[in-house]
């Protein structure tokens, strides 16, 4: 299994970005697939999360409005849409999966619940945004 981030990179207040999720080595449509972020030194932040073959997407209250989650079965690729960036957004960006569809509403959205690393399976090796203020 393997997940690959892309899309990152520098970009100014109130400007966007897309990040992309690749995901190869396991059945896309039936697993909850993340987005998270993380500042060095901070705790990892779970931001939002799908379910491909269902297509409902769940935020963070943070993000919502300016953050969209989507996927494409086609690609195997799950997609971050981020809009109206802000310093405080600057993060290494991470997408991970588990089959235990629930764990988006458990963990991902939920400031990660009981389980360590949100209790998903895979994790990509992320990809740097950044924000300058």
């Amino acid at each position: 299994v393997q997940l690959v981030e892309s899309g990152g990179g520098s970009v100014q207040a109130g400007g966007s970005l897309r990040l992309s999720c690749k995901v190869s080595g396991l059945r896309f449509d039936n697993y909850a697939i993340g987005w998270f972020r993380q500042v060095p030194g901070k705790r990892r932040e779970g931001l939002a999360c799908i379910v491909p073959e269902d297509g409902r997407p769940y935020y963070i209250d943070s993000v919502k409005g300016r953050f969209t989650i989507s996927s494409e079965s086609a690609e195997n690729t799950v997609y971050l849409q981020m809009n109206n960036l802000e310093p405080e957004d600057t993060a290494d960006y991470y997408c991970a999966a588990d089959s235990w569809k629930d764990l988006c509403v458990r963990t991902v959205v939920a400031r990660g619940g009981p389980y360590p690393h949100f209790g998903m399976k895979y994790w990509g090796k992320g990809t740097r945004v950044t924000v300058p203020s």
